[in-house]
């Protein structure tokens, strides 16, 4: 291993540090790192990876906890940005496990009531709460509208 794809090493390595990352995202900036060397990104992947800096399943598990927690997703939009991102079907389905189902029921129910609350005299309050609700990523049937 050079100095420059070293130096790249590095760098991604106290990013990794900071936050979690996916493989995908690690790849992209390895490759604009060494712009655009195909072998030598691959070569400091594989390094992230074996050296465990970089987890796809450890990553679901903390994006499906962020977004369900804070942003109050659902768990189809978790499971298609995951996927968008490149993560496997069973690392999704162990992230999606990991959500508290009651916390992420509350958080519905707080996202419906703020909703409601702007929808007030609104004649079709039910329709476009049931609207808000799916775009927010959650099953027509976990919605109790």
């Amino acid at each position: 291993m050079d100095d420059r794809i070293r130096k790249v090493l590095v760098s991604l390595q106290g990013r990794c540090a900071r936050r979690e990352y996916c493989r995908a995202e690690m790849r992209q900036k390895a490759l604009k790192a060494l712009d655009g060397d195909e072998a030598a990104a691959v070569e400091v992947l594989d390094s992230l990876v074996e050296d465990g800096f970089v987890d796809d399943a450890r990553y679901a598990g903390a994006f499906a906890r962020e977004k369900a927690v804070l942003d109050g997703w659902g768990p189809v939009k978790i499971r298609y940005m995951l996927k968008a991102k490149g993560i496997g079907s069973a690392d999704i389905d162990s992230a999606l496990e990991s959500i508290d189902a009651v916390a992420a029921a509350e958080k519905l129910d707080k996202l419906l009531a703020a909703k409601a609350k702007s929808l007030q005299g609104d004649p079709q309050a039910r329709l476009k709460l049931i609207k808000y609700a799916l775009s927010r990523g959650y099953n027509y049937d976990d919605i109790k509208v």
